[in-house]
């Protein structure tokens, strides 16, 4: 009896350490990062690809961080792997407030993208921004 309530214990932490150390990005497959901490990544790792996924002309236009590119939240899992080709590159995503980019985020990963971050909106972001 004792042999198979230890069983059930270590099969039962099993389980709940490997759904815990899944659900470590934000429970949807995503990690959310502070606007400091994208920065970080963004000066570190030349390859990462920064999404702007707010509408194009009234808000990317008007400005948007430098090196980002538009894919807006309402096409994204339309357009994601056309433009996005692999799937593994560290993704930060942003929109202005941090809805639009929890969206984007669930989409993305919903299309297998694996490295996906959402630092939230650009109301946020103090490292200066451009404009087309």
């Amino acid at each position: 009896m004792k042999k198979l309530i230890k069983r059930i214990f270590t099969l039962s932490l099993a389980l709940v350490l490997g759904v815990c150390a899944f659900a470590g990005c934000a429970g949807d497959g995503y990690e959310t990062i502070t606007a400091q901490e994208a920065k970080a990544l963004m000066d570190s790792e030349p390859n990462c690809v920064i999404v702007d996924v707010r509408r194009y002309d009234d808000e990317y236009l008007v400005e948007h961080i430098e090196g980002a590119i538009n894919i807006p939240n309402e096409v994204i899992a339309d357009q994601a792997e056309s433009i996005l080709t692999d799937k593994d590159q560290l993704i930060l995503v942003y929109c202005r407030s941090g809805k639009r980019s929890k969206e984007a985020c669930a989409k993305l990963v919903d299309l297998g993208y694996t490295n996906v971050k959402n630092f939230g909106g650009i109301l946020d972001w103090t490292y200066g921004t451009v404009t087309d």
